[in-house]
């Protein structure tokens, strides 16, 4: 990915996210983990299927207890996959991106950053992460990666913000829906300077979002 796609996720993440953190305190959350069992299932039931994803509990507990908040609170429910983010050498990898949006009604409070060089996690085929603006603003929004995207892993030999974004699981059912998402119509003109292109028309709801099992 080049560094012009990686600032372009940066800025949409944080355009999409700005609201909901400015309505939060600027001290990043820790959510408490609940009491499971280690890397649980959760199954995000879309209008364009079923995608089950595993969360890395034992790798990225911060970032896997903030994603279980919200579906134990269902505020995922009635959220939508509304931005598909292709890569222009290859439409067929990319990301999509989905949460609450700027619905501070949905927020929980920003959490701490979870650097993969920490977790040992990275944006690969399946991946699921937190989209952000700077580190430590993430709360609702999160993306899938399409393809490998390691560019997108935190790289402290580079200049500026390197921390990269933060991969807390992975797809192990349902990548195809994920791959459909990705193909699915934009609208032209919708989303903020840099974004253009890559809002889904019609967006893809969210129907619910509950743990497996």
């Amino acid at each position: 990915m080049s560094d012009l796609t990686k600032r372009a996720l940066l800025s949409g993440a944080g355009a999409l996210a700005a609201t909901a953190v400015a309505a939060q305190t600027s001290t990043p959350a820790v959510p408490t983990p609940p009491v499971a069992a280690a890397n649980p299932r959760v199954i995000l039931q879309t209008a364009a299927g079923a995608i089950t994803v595993e969360l890395a509990a034992d790798r990225a507990p911060i970032t896997t207890a903030n994603f279980l908040r919200y579906v134990e609170a269902k505020r995922f429910d009635g959220a939508t996959f509304y931005r598909a983010l292709k890569l222009a050498a290859s439409p067929l990898a990319g990301l999509v991106q989905a949460g609450a949006k700027n619905d501070a009604a949905r927020a929980f409070p920003p959490i701490a950053h979870e650097s993969t060089t920490v977790t040992g996690l990275s944006n690969r085929d399946g991946v699921i992460s937190m989209a952000r603006y700077a580190p430590g603003t993430a709360t609702s929004e999160f993306f899938i990666c399409v393809g490998d995207l390691r560019s997108l892993d935190a790289d402290p030999t580079q200049p500026g913000d390197n921390e990269g974004f933060a991969a807390f699981g992975r797809v192990v059912d349902g990548l195809d829906v994920v791959r459909k998402i990705l193909t699915s119509p934009v609208s032209p003109t919708a989303g903020d300077e840099g974004m253009k292109g890559q809002m889904l028309d019609p967006e893809i709801a969210i129907v619910a979002a509950r743990r497996a099992g």
